[in-house]
């Protein structure tokens, strides 16, 4: 009944709602095309006179306000005589004015006759203010003695535009909603804007946007821009669009942490809006600022389409702050004739588009665009970012980066960001961290929900998460990050536009191939049906997703081949022997003592490959080899295996089978058996376990999908079939001919030491970092400042930080 009732009186405007699309719409676009083309010249960046400051302090109705937490102001601006604290009076009737006059003498007073708004206030003050650096703060706000000093160190160079406090509640108790370190980002058709809490940013870091109550100013380019905009009247959002507008004049805006104050959260407005009051203001003004600030026509049609649907869906389900009304829309359009005029200015001003004004903000690609880095880097620094846990290896995946990030912190500055499925695979890691500059760690990440019908794979969105993205920013920038290395493609979704920092993505196996090898063993019309879906769905996300990489890691020639067959212009790029490789020291060469008849299968059973290739062996093949050879036993060994009662053997061969499961270390394995098998049909990449295998001196018999990328002739290194007949013969053959098994053991043990050996492919994997890195720099165009921000350098860390959104 509520939501009828809603219906019925959201029906008029919700008639309107396509006319408050297309008439902002109409206009935005006329006025695009009729603007005047030629930009006038921006004027030259220079810096301020950092040496006293001007706070300013908008007033209305506040006066128990400013006898509670002006006194703190008054006393850390007593540290320079050419400091000022000027409080404007915004018409108030409580008698502010005369408090101040009488109370605090060395305050200025600036009586206005009216009531201008927060923004309009505001302005007043800085007109009025003597010095370069103007701080702006609420009547709310309570300050710390020395809170002044970190903000005016903070303009190092003449881009600073803005540089914020560290927000704390008055109530200790509550949750900070506010904090100061403010992010910004797009998202279905709106600006989306929230205030970080991260204790690892201890110094000086790029935020989208200055708190308009807690912030210090560069006055003339606060004029510049033109203050804080009346088209946001009576409050919200004037700071944003003041930051975001300041970001595309090229400037920044920081979060100094060291400059501590305490809100005492909407002590004006709250007390005089009520929330209802709030959130219409809100809403119009999200609206305007889209209409204003923001020129990429891809994004404003992704505005207007999102806007009409979320009014409706409000309209029929109920309001939400998220979400756009109908209301809203009204209230917007109301002012339209000031957004065209707000908009032609911000377009004048803009020196850079939208989607460089909402990466400039983030740490990684500030330290990109800003900061002069070294051309040549011989021991660079490194984040390896993980989607599974690292230790203990208990996958081919989780070999190959655990042996490739112990040989690597030796040669370079390694920093890692792992995710673990539950707090107890932490304390695995233990010794790789002891060896690590820094570590950080997500536990059970939260990515985004499945979608019905998504043209996107599952697994990636799956790994979508903005608490991520921020953490692999934040390490970019304070830890001084060279090379971003990302493990699996759907770690290639944190890949950055970087002109000086190389994204670089290993692809433990080519998804959308190895999607293709498993679809022939799929049974079922439905099952068959949601593996093509698949298929196209990782062809499509893949092969758009790999020309945004800087280099390409694959585990094989064969790997490298097949992507440039589908990729022409990827030929270059793509490395094939960089990481799927061993430490070959690690594994004991066995000749002797194993024990006869045995045959080894070794393989994660969380990964499909490995469960069909055992149904396969144990359904076709195994049969045949008892029949041969009685004696021979199978020994199955590998994590979260199938129960026995699963096994499709039916109870012929139970005897002769031993099921182990997880072992620690599959080392004291490959050396006591007598023949490994690796019958994989499916899949794309290196299988770890048969390099193991190799250097271990376990004689192999594999399918050529096993083998893909290491052997093609059969009987070389190890014996190849795809016809269980012929498979069967191979094994039996290996375990009753030593001598055979034996030549074929030292020569698989001869090729993994020279051709995969990790100690050997990581020494090359450093030297390519640092060629990436020396042609990006060598070649970059990056707009920088003439200095960066001045900072200390942040400590190891190790932390497990819980998703906050």
């Amino acid at each position: 009944m509520n939501r009828l009732g809603r219906l019925i009186k959201a029906l008029p405007l919700l008639l309107v709602s396509p006319f408050l699309i297309l008439l902002p719409l109409v206009t935005l676009t006329l006025a695009d095309l009729l603007r005047f083309r030629r930009k006038p010249s921006l004027a030259i960046d220079t810096r301020p006179n950092v040496k006293a400051a001007s706070v300013v302090i908008p007033n209305w109705n506040g006066r128990d306000l400013l006898n509670a937490y002006l006194p703190s102001v008054v006393t850390a601006m007593s540290g320079h005589p050419e400091n000022e604290v000027i409080v404007v009076d915004n018409g108030s009737e409580d008698g502010s004015a005369d408090f101040v006059r009488a109370n605090f003498p060395t305050a200025r007073l600036l009586a206005l006759d009216k009531n201008l708004g927060f923004g309009g206030g505001s302005n007043a003050g800085f007109a009025a203010a003597k010095n370069d650096i103007v701080v702006l703060l609420n009547s709310d706000m309570r300050v710390e003695p020395d809170f002044l000093q970190p903000l005016l160190d903070g303009f190092s160079d003449e881009k600073v535009f803005a540089v914020s406090c560290q927000i704390f509640f008055s109530d200790p108790t509550r949750l900070r909603e506010e904090t100061g370190l403010t992010q910004a980002w797009w998202g279905d058709g709106a600006l989306r804007v929230r205030h970080r809490l991260d204790d690892a940013v201890t110094d000086l870091f790029p935020c989208f946007y200055g708190g308009g109550g807690s912030c210090a100013f560069d006055r003339r380019k606060f004029a510049e821009l033109g203050g804080f905009d009346e088209l946001l009247a009576p409050f919200y959002l004037e700071d944003t669009d003041l930051g975001y507008m300041a970001w595309k004049r090229g400037w920044k805006v920081l979060y100094q942490p060291k400059s501590i104050v305490f809100h005492e959260h909407r002590g004006t407005i709250g007390k005089k809006f009520t929330d209802a009051q709030i959130q219409a203001v809100l809403k119009k003004n999200f609206v305007l600022f889209v209409w204003k600030n923001i020129h990429e026509w891809k994004r404003l049609c992704g505005h207007f389409a999102h806007a009409w649907a979320a009014a409706v869906v409000s309209a029929v389900a109920g309001d939400s702050p998220e979400r756009a009304s109908v209301a809203g829309l009204w209230r917007a359009c109301r002012q339209l004739p000031g957004a065209i005029r707000s908009r032609r200015k911000a377009q004048r001003l803009a020196a850079i588009d939208d989607r460089e004004a909402f990466r400039r903000p983030m740490g990684g690609y500030f330290r990109d665009r800003f900061e002069a880095l070294p051309a040549r880097v011989d021991r660079p620094s490194v984040l390896f970012v993980s989607p599974y846990p690292i230790c203990p290896p208990i996958h081919g995946g989780g070999v190959f980066m655990f042996q490739t990030t112990t040989r690597l912190a030796a040669m370079a500055d390694l920093h890692l960001i792992v995710l673990l499925d539950k707090p107890s695979e932490l304390e695995a890691h233990d010794a790789l961290v002891a060896q690590c500059k820094s570590a950080e760690f997500f536990v059970r990440l939260e990515g985004k929900t499945k979608v019905f019908g998504s043209i996107e794979p599952h697994a990636v969105r799956e790994f979508r998460n903005g608490d991520l993205d921020w953490m692999i920013h934040r390490i970019l920038y304070t830890q001084r990050i060279d090379v971003l290395q990302l493990e699996y493609t759907v770690m290639g979704q944190y890949a950055g536009g970087f002109r000086q920092i190389p994204s670089i993505l290993f692809e433990h196996d080519v998804y959308f191939q190895s999607i293709a090898s498993g679809l022939p063993y799929q049974r079922g019309l439905i099952s068959r049906t949601n593996w093509i879906w698949e298929y196209l769905r990782a062809i499509r996300y893949e092969l758009r997703l790999l020309p945004k990489m800087d280099r390409i890691q694959v585990c094989s020639r064969d790997n490298r081949e097949y992507l440039e067959s589908f990729r022409p212009a990827l030929r270059g790029r793509i490395d094939d022997n960089l990481r799927a490789g061993i430490d070959t020291a690690r594994y004991e060469y066995h000749e002797d003592g194993r024990e006869p008849y045995t045959m080894l299968f070794l393989g994660s059973f969380r990964h499909l490959p490995n469960e069909e290739a055992l149904r396969w062996f144990l359904t076709n093949v195994f049969p045949k080899i008892r029949q041969q050879e009685p004696r021979a036993r199978l020994v199955i060994i590998g994590s979260d295996p199938p129960p026995r009662h699963a096994l499709p053997d039916g109870g012929a061969h139970a005897d002769s089978i031993e099921l182990i499961g997880f072992v620690d270390d599959v080392r004291t394995a490959l050396a006591r058996y007598s023949v490994f098998l690796c019958p994989i049909l499916s899949g794309s990449g290196v299988r770890v376990k048969l390099l193991e295998a190799f250097a271990a001196g376990i004689p192999v018999v594999s399918t050529y999908k096993g083998a893909e990328g290491l052997a093609h002739k059969d009987g070389e290194i190890c014996a190849l079939a795809d016809d269980p007949g012929v498979f069967a013969n191979h094994v039996v053959e290996l375990l009753e001919d030593q001598e055979k098994a034996l030549r074929m053991a030292r020569a698989a043990r001869a090729f993994v030491t020279e051709e995969r050996d990790m100690r050997k492919m990581t020494k090359r994997l450093v030297e390519n970092y640092a060629d990436c890195v020396e042609a990006m720099r060598s070649s970059s165009d990056t707009v920088r400042s003439s200095s960066s921000i001045n900072r200390g350098g942040a400590p190891a860390s190790r932390s497990v930080p819980t998703n906050s959104r």
